[in-house]
């Protein structure tokens, strides 16, 4: 008769268990992948079906003994991880819809907001639009593959065992929020200047021509001078977004 101790077969599992925890808190925070569209089993065979083939790559973990007092805290520690490496990505469109949103306010479309199902929350049509850019975006730059990287790597940097607390200190994610105020006014920038130079010029002509209606022509041509204006710099938004997307990557690559 065959029998297994318990050491053999904690031995077999934790090389695929911990990367499984870790990958599944991801998939519960990172953009696309935590959309309520995409199946709770889909996840978790896609968590199952990652940590297997990143197994080879992962350095050697510690074996765990799932009944010891220290597997709660790894549990814990693995999900943490995985949720702030999620919650990083995120900042990615988030930086992104901010530009959107202050574009918006300057073309004066912000009145026109509705319900994102996806968020929970109340967005404009130009803020919204600009994170689906960011969201073609981010597949087309395989930043989903950015992300199974980093999952990864961070198995080096924060391996399976430490505390959580010394974990999440020292991705250094209290920095996100600079960093979301920096790109969003970065992509936002040419935008900010066009629409500020056309205000500019309706508020001199209005003092020239007193008897014309400004307000009669000025949303218009805001209107249309905006649109113009994201056509043109939309093509160049790669280039933050790869920024971008490089700087979350390296808090877990531990450059």
């Amino acid at each position: 008769m065959i029998s297994f101790t318990e050491a053999q077969i904690m031995a077999w599992i934790s090389p695929i268990f911990w990367p499984f925890l870790r990958i599944l808190g991801v998939f519960a925070s990172a953009p696309i992948f935590s959309s309520r569209s995409v199946p709770m089993r889909t996840k978790i065979g896609l968590a199952f079906v990652i940590a297997v083939c990143i197994q080879p790559a992962l350095p050697e973990t510690p074996v765990v003994s799932l009944t010891s007092s220290e597997a709660l805290g790894a549990v814990i520690q693995q999900i943490a991880i995985g949720v702030a490496i999620g919650l990083a990505v995120r900042i990615v469109f988030a930086a992104v819809e901010m530009a959107g949103e202050i574009i918006g306010l300057q073309m004066g479309l912000n009145f026109a907001g509705f319900f994102d199902p996806a968020t929970n929350s109340q967005t404009s049509t130009v803020g919204r639009f600009f994170g689906n850019m960011a969201m073609l975006l981010f597949v087309v730059l395989n930043g989903h593959l950015l992300l199974i990287m980093a999952v990864a790597a961070s198995f080096e940097t924060f391996p399976v065992g430490d505390g959580m607390l010394q974990a999440v200190r020292a991705m250094r994610l209290h920095e996100l929020g600079g960093i979301i105020f920096y790109y969003g006014l970065w992509i936002a920038l040419p935008m900010i200047g066009m629409l500020l130079f056309i205000n500019v010029v309706m508020g001199i002509m209005s003092r020239i021509a007193p008897q014309m209606n400004v307000f009669a022509i000025g949303f218009p041509l805001t209107l249309s001078i905006g649109l113009l204006g994201m056509a043109f710099t939309l093509p160049m938004m790669d280039r933050p977004v790869s920024q971008l997307m490089q700087v979350i990557a390296n808090l877990f690559l531990g450059a």
